[in-house]
């Protein structure tokens, strides 16, 4: 039998076929294959299973179909092994707030890179506009100078004006989603507005960390339509790159891409050699000191939480 996977508890995973759903483990041979991961079945997965013999409710998971794409960020527990966000999307979600708490532009680039690796197109929704200040308001017009003539859209939106979460709606049609972000920048409190009858659970701010507190344990995918679904991730504290080698980065800035073949030397990494187009690019305002800072910081491997 054949499976769309819908959720992923680590052991066990929810798969959705013929209308039901089947409580499935993975056969041990299965952990054996492929790349290294601490999920080897992720969430919008294809799994063939079979159903177990005296409880037709639950079943072993066989193989997994080829993958269109995925999103993987490195493992918090176990450093060379990635972790993967989710399977076959046609669309990536960021949920980024400036403020209560603050999303790290080096979160929102990392994002954008682990999208661009397998060209999955991206969206950026900046929450919480109604604590938005002057100030706010006017770093998201320069963010949103920089991102969407990438071809990264951006949304300024609050969760408690109907019109605003209408215009996300709407993006979300027809396709499957991955809805990612920061630990409290309203992930579950958004699809709960959209759709009621998730109930999500949610949680407040800490005020003393100006953190978000964990609320989404294990991703999720729920189908909203017939052909609408959305995958909700538990909050992201940082988002490490995995398989993807130093010299592919620059690959994945658009940016960057664009100026290929216009440096003096063909193996140019864009740090400190001379002729380099991308460095100039910077220097003259064509490419955001931001995203080169994230580059940076992507090349030598750093936290990207500033």
């Amino acid at each position: 039998m054949e499976g769309l996977v819908m959720r992923s508890t680590g052991s066990w995973y929810e798969v959705f076929c013929d209308d039901q759903i089947y409580q499935c483990r993975v056969r041990g041979k299965l952990k054996l294959k492929g790349t290294k991961v601490t999920n080897p079945v992720a969430v919008g997965d294809l799994v063939t299973f079979e159903p177990e013999p005296e409880n037709d409710k639950q079943g072993v998971i066989t193989d997994i179909l080829p993958r269109e794409n995925y999103i993987i960020r490195k493992s918090h527990h176990k450093t060379s092994h990635g972790h993967i966000l989710a399977a076959n999307l046609d669309q990536a979600v960021c949920i980024v707030t400036l403020v209560f708490p603050k999303t790290s532009l080096g979160f929102i680039d990392r994002f954008l890179v682990a999208a661009e690796a397998f060209r999955i197109p991206a969206l950026l929704v900046f929450n919480k506009k109604d604590l938005y200040g002057t100030e706010h308001l006017q770093q998201y017009e320069e963010l949103k100078n920089i991102y969407e003539p990438l071809g990264y859209p951006c949304l300024l939106i609050s969760a408690r004006e109907e019109k605003e979460l209408e215009l996300f709606h709407q993006s979300l049609k027809s396709k499957k989603s991955l809805i990612s972000g920061h630990s409290g920048v309203g992930k579950s409190t958004i699809l709960n507005k959209l759709y009621p009858g998730l109930e999500l659970k949610t949680s407040e701010v800490s005020t003393f960390a100006d953190k978000g507190v964990h609320t989404t344990t294990f991703a999720e995918m729920f189908q909203l339509d017939q052909n609408t679904f959305v995958i909700d991730t538990p909050g992201i504290k940082e988002l490490g790159l995995i398989d993807i080698e130093k010299e592919e980065i620059s690959h994945f800035f658009p940016e960057m891409r664009d100026r290929f073949g216009e440096c003096k030397f063909y193996n140019c990494q864009h740090l400190h050699e001379p002729g380099c187009a991308i460095r100039e690019a910077v220097d003259n305002d064509e490419i955001s000191v931001t995203r080169y800072y994230s580059y940076l910081s992507m090349m030598e491997d750093e936290d990207n939480r500033r």
